[in-house]
């Protein structure tokens, strides 16, 4: 089996055409995941902060970008990098409570 898939199974993915680039895919990802670290460390939900899904989701974000970096623009590089900062710093606070 070729590890590469067929076109037509491209077709039947969904992909009607091009198929998009990764770089926009992961940027959203990214940017999904430090989103969903500050709801899980958030102080306005009913129970404490779930510090441990908070350190997957910034872990697993971290990894792609650095994973990605050298493939996006100088400006998102930078967006990215000081979104990420502030998840990990609003982390270090909430655990340190």
């Amino acid at each position: 089996m070729s590890p590469q898939a067929p076109a037509h199974d491209a077709d039947a993915a969904g992909f009607q055409g091009q198929i998009p680039a990764v770089e926009p895919l992961l940027t959203e990802i990214i940017a999904t995941l430090s989103l969903a670290a500050h709801a899980y460390l958030s102080a306005d939900t009913d129970g404490p902060p779930d510090i441990v899904s908070a350190e997957i989701a910034i872990d697993v974000a971290s990894a792609t970008f650095e994973r990605v970096k050298e493939r996006l623009r100088p400006e998102e590089r930078l967006a990215i990098t000081q979104m990420l900062t502030e998840s990990r710093m609003t982390f270090v606070r909430k655990r340190g409570l």
